[in-house]
Order: C-alpha cells, then sequence, then structure tokens
C-alpha cells in the first residue's frame, strides 16, 4: 500500500515567530549618529590642536623670535599639514552629515577660509598684523564651532533616536504589528489601544511574551530603548 506524505500547513503565528529569528539588516541610525559625534569630538580636537600650533607661531613672530620661529616650522611642516587635512576632513563630514547650515557654520567657515592666505602671507613674509588677524579668526571659527556644537548634538540626538525606533519597528514589529500597530496579525495585539506601561513594554519586547520572541539578543540596549519609545507614539 503506498502511502502519501502531506506537509503539514503553518499557521500564521508560527511563521510569524520563525521569521522573527532571521530579522533582515536594516541600516542603524544610531550608528549614523555615533559616528557623527565621534567625528565632532574628533574636530573638535583638531582645531585645537591647530589653534594652539598657530598660537605659538603668532607669539615667536610678535616677539621677534625669527631663528626659533624657523626651526619650529620647519620641524613642525608635516604635522602642521596633517592637523590642515584633519581639519578640513573633519569640518567637510560635519558640514554635509549635519542636520542643517546654520548662519553660525557660514560665519565660521568664511573665518576658516580667509585666515588660511593671510596666515600663509603673514608668516612667510613675516607680516605680523596679517599673522594677528589670522590668528583671531581661527578663535573667531572656534568660538563658533563651540556655541553651535551642544545645539546641533541635541538636535541629531532628537532626529536620531526617532529615527532609530523606526527603523527597528520596520525590521522587526511591522510583520505582525503593521506599520501603524494595528494589524493583529498571527495574534499581535493592537499597540494603538495598548495600556501597558513603558517599564512592561521593554519587558515584552526584549524578553517576548506567547508566539513573539524576546530581541534582546537581536537589538542593542539604546534600540530597544528607542523602538519602545517609537511603540509608544504609535497610541491614540
Amino acid at each position: 500500500m503506498r502511502m502519501s506524505y502531506r506537509a503539514p500547513e503553518l499557521s500564521s503565528g508560527a511563521l510569524c515567530f520563525l521569521v522573527h529569528f532571521k530579522p533582515p539588516r536594516y541600516f542603524s541610525p544610531f550608528k549614523t549618529y555615533t559616528m557623527y559625534t565621534g567625528m565632532l569630538h574628533t574636530h573638535t580636537l583638531v582645531v585645537t590642536l591647530f589653534l594652539l600650533h598657530y598660537a605659538i607661531k603668532t607669539a615667536l613672530l610678535l616677539g621677534n623670535k625669527t631663528e626659533q620661529l624657523a626651526g619650529y616650522t620647519r620641524k613642525t611642516r608635516i604635522a602642521e599639514m596633517g592637523l590642515s587635512v584633519l581639519f578640513l576632513a573633519t569640518g567637510a563630514f560635519l558640514v554635509v552629515k549635519g542636520p542643517e547650515v546654520s548662519t553660525l557654520l557660514m560665519l565660521k567657515l568664511v573665518a576658516v577660509f580667509a585666515s588660511i592666505p593671510l596666515a600663509v602671507i603673514g608668516f612667510k613674509r613675516q607680516k605680523k598684523a596679517l599673522a594677528v588677524v589670522s590668528f583671531l579668526l581661527l578663535v573667531m571659527a572656534y568660538g563658533l564651532a563651540e556655541m553651535g556644537s551642544s545645539k546641533k548634538v541635541k538636535k541629531q540626538e532628537v532626529a536620531s533616536g526617532s529615527a532609530v525606533g523606526k527603523g527597528v519597528y520596520e525590521a522587526y514589529c511591522t510583520r505582525c504589528h503593521g506599520a501603524d500597530g494595528k494589524a493583529n496579525l498571527a495574534g499581535a495585539k493592537d499597540l494603538s489601544i495598548s495600556v501597558l506601561t513603558l517599564a512592561e513594554t521593554k519587558t515584552i519586547v526584549s524578553q517576548g511574551k506567547g508566539l513573539m520572541p524576546g530581541h534582546e539578543a537581536m537589538i542593542s540596549e539604546a534600540e530597544l530603548d528607542s523602538v519602545v519609545a517609537y511603540a509608544m507614539t504609535l497610541r491614540r
């Protein structure tokens, strides 16, 4: 007697459960924010070293220490080139990746690019006035950067946190909960009418409940906080 085998059909809940164990890769804005802040700190360090370097050169020039200035310039030529490249490279990154091009940023760019030719001419021809003006422009650029940095980082952080939560939700949650939280697929709860607290929601997302698997091994703590906060925004 010939027997035929028929593979059992998986329920929508089982399918949803299996899919969650192989989540798709997605672009994390949290990593972008981390890169941005790291580049901002690098830029600040480079600018500080650049200012210190030119402060020494300006002091030697104003003190008529011609031989010492020539020796210092000769010994630090390669370092100065490296700082200049890092100065421009990190600055360009912040302009491109920054949340907005503000008036302060434009003034900073004008000050930096105006200081470069003045510094070259001032130190090459021993023109003290030009060297001093160049140094003051660099100080002004640094001051403008510090004025706008805290505000810029805060805006970037808020925008990034919201984007992270949405990105994690779209990658792991929409299959069962839907984009608006109301899909109710595979027994998923309607997030728009949820009355769970923030802590309770975080526990369920992290450790799982029923057919919903835990995600603590799939996402970082920061991403967990972000997706929970995003899920709370889906409530009516």
